[in-house]
């Protein structure tokens, strides 16, 4: 049987093959090696052929981050779906999730929240908001309900610097937009500023922790960081008055 023509393996070479190469590099060297020359090469096909389907790396490189986004966000349903519908029990397990996610996937981690974000996309529009993405969603619709059936220690609005109210305001409204999308019957003034603060701080300290963890960046020699992210959370649940994961 003769070899494919080149433009039989331009046809072959789908969206989908393209996104698994992409994948398949990324897993293996890092976010800078998804290029489309790396990806041509794999596939057998030139680099050109690669614009039918994506109008530049960027283009491309936004649409692997939103499907890892999108794993990720899988992976986190199945881990919330094994413990109890209480909104306290599955915040954390999603805090658990993805300290286990990240540290197993430390690549697609560097791609998804550790590089610069922005319009990546060559098409205006292209780059998603975190809060409409995935793991975004299943990540806030959790809090939300924590947030509804709790009575939580928020720090009240006036406590917010002035100079943030204005970034707070903004990404209240997206949380909100997100929370109703997700079928919640939320109260909306639950969500004010000084909950909207809590809630950044809440990410700001789960993100910072594991981010040092993957990149080994402790200040310290840690021997078990299982057992400092356990605290961590526990302090985080006692300041906000949940009960300790």
């Amino acid at each position: 049987m003769s070899n494919p023509t080149r433009r039989g393996r331009v046809r072959a070479a789908t969206d989908q093959d393209i996104r698994r190469t992409a994948r398949a590099l990324l897993v293996e060297h890092g976010p800078e090696a998804v290029t489309l020359r790396a990806i041509a090469r794999e596939l057998g096909i030139t680099a050109p052929a690669l614009y039918r389907y994506y109008g530049s790396r960027d283009d491309l490189v936004e649409h692997l981050r939103l499907d890892v986004c999108a794993d990720l966000a899988t992976e986190l349903a199945e881990d919330i779906s094994a413990v109890p519908e209480d909104g306290a029990s599955q915040l954390f397990a999603i805090c658990k999730g993805f300290r286990r996610w990240a540290l197993t996937h430390t690549k697609e981690f560097t791609l998804v929240f550790a590089s610069p974000t922005g319009n990546v996309g060559s098409a205006p529009g292209s780059a998603l908001s975190r809060v409409d993405e995935p793991f975004g969603r299943i990540f806030l619709a959790t809090a939300g309900r924590v947030l509804a059936t709790q009575n939580l220690a928020t720090p009240p609005s006036e406590v917010v610097p002035p100079e943030i109210r204005d970034d707070l305001a903004g990404f209240q409204a997206d949380l909100l937009a997100v929370l109703r999308d997700s079928g919640l019957a939320f109260p909306a003034e639950k969500l004010d500023l000084g909950t909207t603060y809590l809630m950044i701080q809440f990410w700001a300290r789960l993100y910072g922790h594991v981010t040092l963890e993957v990149f080994g960046n402790y200040p310290i020699p840690v021997a078990k960081p299982d057992v400092l992210f356990e605290a961590m959370l526990a302090d985080l649940a006692r300041e906000i008055g949940l009960p300790i994961p």
